[in-house]
């Protein structure tokens, strides 16, 4: 029997690059995209896949999926679309039309492209930002997305178009709704990766609100757990809330990565940034009752697993 083939789009970026770790140790072969922007420093993203770009199973193709040709994408048995222009606070005003490329027709583009194939699964990464300010918590699915912000707008019109693709033409589409991923190889512009940066360097955290906002923090590994299960367990045009793991205020959050780095923080408050909601709390009994399972990874764990990942990366940074 030949090995399974998946497309990981987004494959460089901090979610991408541990979904592709993940189906390489689990026998996958991987076709990775990525059209490596300028959202933020290339190398970074480079160093995300130095490990899987020296697997024989691997091949990376540097492409956007908005304006190339995907005819060259191989037939594969899952797609998992990860690749979108992130960041709530970006996407007011005149870089909206960056967002619409990437999140809107690039999902449109790569729909179109494998909607005659015999696909096992197309997951979606949809985001907690299509809820907005929600009217109530814990969030289940079937409540109706009001996004406050352009970057969920798009992210709810790409959920929407793979659900239309799904029920006109049959593919079997599952989308995932991602709540405040967080972990070693987070992006620069991501909270804790700013704030382990700040205390390593003893500089200012800046704090937008006053810190007393809650997320239901989600750590990557069960983030790319939900992305094995959807593929193997998930229902066709289905949609699951990928969160439960732990819900914290901001500043106690900085706490804990003070205790963990060893440094306390200078804090620096600005006004709450505009799309950004007071609170987020997933309800994922329907991830835990179809796919068996449920976010759980501690928040103190966590952080501590992104701290020691900081720690690292600023001490090769002084060498």
């Amino acid at each position: 029997m030949s090995e399974p083939h998946a497309l990981v789009t987004g494959a460089a970026g901090f979610l991408g690059s541990h979904l592709v770790d993940r189906l390489l140790e689990n026998g996958v072969r991987v076709t990775g995209v990525d059209a490596f922007t300028d959202s933020y420093d290339a190398a970074l993203k480079r160093e995300n896949v130095a490990g899987a770009v020296a697997s024989p199973r691997f091949r990376l193709l540097e492409l956007d999926l908005g304006e190339a040709d995907l005819g060259a994408l191989p037939e594969v048995a899952v797609v998992f679309h990860l690749a979108a222009q992130a960041g709530v606070r970006a996407s007011w005003g005149r870089d909206f039309g960056v967002y619409v490329h990437h999140n809107v027709l690039a999902t449109q583009r790569l729909l179109e492209r494998y909607r005659t194939s015999r696909l096992e699964r197309f997951v979606y990464a949809s985001s907690s930002s299509v809820y907005g300010e929600a009217e109530r918590y814990p969030t289940p699915e079937d409540l109706l997305p009001r996004p406050i912000s352009p970057y969920g707008v798009t992210k709810l019109a790409g959920e929407h178009l793979a659900l239309l693709y799904g029920r006109e033409s049959g593919l079997p589409v599952t989308a995932l709704r991602y709540f405040t991923v967080y972990g070693p190889r987070q992006r620069p512009d991501m909270a804790f990766h700013r704030f382990c940066r700040a205390l390593l360097q003893d500089q200012p955290i800046t704090v937008y609100g006053d810190g007393r906002q809650s997320r239901d923090f989600t750590f990557v590994s069960d983030v790319v757990e939900a992305n094995w299960r959807a593929w193997k367990r998930a229902q066709p045009q289905s949609v699951y809330n990928v969160g439960g793991g732990s819900q914290v205020e901001v500043l106690e959050a900085i706490h804990i990565l003070e205790r963990e780095l060893g440094a306390k923080a200078k804090l620096k408050f600005e006004p709450r940034a505009a799309g950004d909601p007071t609170r987020t709390r997933a309800d994922a009994s329907r991830l835990e009752r179809d796919l068996g399972f449920r976010p759980a990874t501690p928040i103190d764990q966590g952080l501590a697993a992104e701290a020691e990942w900081a720690r690292g990366r600023a001490a090769r940074a002084g060498r």
